[in-house]
């Protein structure tokens, strides 16, 4: 049910009376640029408030949601830009301009909220209409767009959508929670700085004194866009893939009772001892789901397949970056070349991906490159590629405007691969949500093998 837009609204940072904004040119780094390749990152808070009439939304709700987000956008300021490749540089660069702004969609809907939020199968189209676009351009890519969507008497949704190349999870979900901050500080009749810890850090020096990984990350981009000249400054990602009408995404749920027993089962099945094994809650969630995603497929036994995830980096780099770092500093870690019947085995996937997780504390910076380079390789010729979106670290449900805690979040953009999305369980500590987005037919596959596995 296609929403109607009600108002497309321009937020500009809020400034002092006597402070102007000069122009602000933040250039990428290496950890940035691979993701000028990938389509932006999509995710949609639902928010439930029965009192959300119309008329409380638009002379309340609306108003302050938008007076902070011009207030968090001064400690933000990248994010009311757009990235751009001076024909001078070696690399794009972020530009922030006096009078940018992030474009914020306000929209109503007569859709039902509760199906829309929950976590059984939902069409992705429905998700897609709260949430708005994100323009880009082969000179010119913007940072952020917004989408304010009011269920009349049910709640409202946010749809966020970033440019992958300027910030990763952590920036965005810290971002989001700033954000919620002080609204939620308005409401309450009180005004603060941002706490620390929801205070962005923009200090690269680190990244940057390390030398020709930008030039290998720059001409590995070109490549992958056949671009054999070398030369190309086109901002554009790779093609979206076209989504047919019977996509849905779903979440399945691990209560932390079912990764305590997925563990055990770890700890008496394994050949190799539990000490030597990195059994977190990432490693058992991922391998299972994946595992059931790998069998639901089906097929032959021998084809192709493999998989991927990005950790964290700033903690593991010497010095550590502040946790609050504006950016992307996220490692890739995959593992390849494996066949089916391999990953249909959920002790065989956790011994796997415990071993690339013990191994990314050991990963070199100067080797990003050529780590991007091979799964883009195998990625092509894979029957099946694993890849996450999201982490349980996020905590995206601490993302409280005033009006209470999300009743869900969804990260729609893993419809444009075989990416599983990944957070804490809202009601349930040490829990997780898993989201997939498939067609319905392995949608329903995928859950009966998931939930068998369970119950066996």
């Amino acid at each position: 049910m296609t929403p109607h837009i009600i108002e497309v609204a321009r937020v500009t940072p809020a400034t002092d009376s006597d402070s102007v904004l000069n122009t602000l040119n933040i250039p990428l780094t290496f950890f940035d640029l691979p993701w000028l390749l990938f389509s932006p990152v999509k995710r949609v808070f639902f928010y439930r408030l029965t009192e959300s009439t119309n008329e409380r939304f638009h002379s309340f709700i609306l108003p302050k949601l938008k007076l902070s987000l011009s207030l968090v956008l001064r400690n933000y300021l990248p994010l009311v830009g757009r990235v751009t490749w001076d024909p001078n540089e070696p690399k794009p660069s972020i530009i922030v301009s006096p009078n940018d702004a992030v474009s914020v969609t306000i929209a109503e809907s007569e859709a039902d909220f509760s199906l829309l939020s929950g976590y059984e199968q939902r069409p992705v189209s429905e998700l897609y209409n709260l949430l708005p676009k994100l323009p880009v351009t082969d000179d010119s890519a913007t940072v952020l767009s917004l989408q304010i969507t009011l269920f009349p008497d049910q709640g409202f949704s946010i749809g966020v959508v970033t440019h992958h190349a300027v910030l990763d999870g952590k920036t965005s979900s810290t971002f989001i929670k700033a954000w919620a901050h002080i609204c939620k500080q308005h409401l309450e009749n009180v005004t603060s700085s941002l706490p620390e810890n929801l205070t962005p850090s923009y200090d690269r020096s680190l990244i940057n004194g390390v030398t020709g990984v930008d030039e290998k990350m720059v001409k590995m981009l070109r490549s992958l866009k056949g671009d054999a000249t070398n030369t190309s400054r086109s901002l554009t990602p790779f093609p979206a893939k076209k989504l047919g009408d019977d996509v849905v995404l779903a979440t399945l749920v691990l209560s932390r009772d079912d990764i305590e027993k997925l563990k055990k089962r770890v700890e008496s099945e394994s050949l190799t001892p539990s000490h030597l094994l990195h059994l977190s809650t990432f490693v058992i969630s991922f391998a299972y789901a994946w595992t059931c995603f790998v069998k639901a497929r089906g097929g032959s036994e021998e084809r192709s397949v493999g998989l991927l995830f990005v950790g964290d980096f700033r903690h593991r780099l010497d010095p550590p970056l502040p946790a609050t770092y504006f950016g992307n500093c996220v490692f890739p870690a995959g593992s390849y070349h494996h066949k089916a019947a391999e990953f249909s085995r959920f002790v065989t996937a956790v011994e796997i991906l415990s071993g690339l997780v013990r191994g990314l504390s050991s990963r070199k910076m100067e080797t990003i490159a050529e780590a991007f380079a091979e799964a883009f390789s195998f990625q092509r010729g894979s029957t099946q590629f694993g890849t996450v979106a999201g982490s349980t670290r996020l905590k995206v449900y601490e993302s409280d405007f005033g009006w209470g805690r999300p009743v869900k979040v969804d990260i729609v953009s893993i419809d444009q691969g075989e990416a599983i999305a990944m957070a804490e369980r809202r009601d349930q500590s040490g829990g997780v949500e898993i989201g997939m987005c498939l067609k319905k037919t392995e949608m329903d596959i995928v859950f009966s093998v998931f939930n068998n596995g369970l119950q066996n």
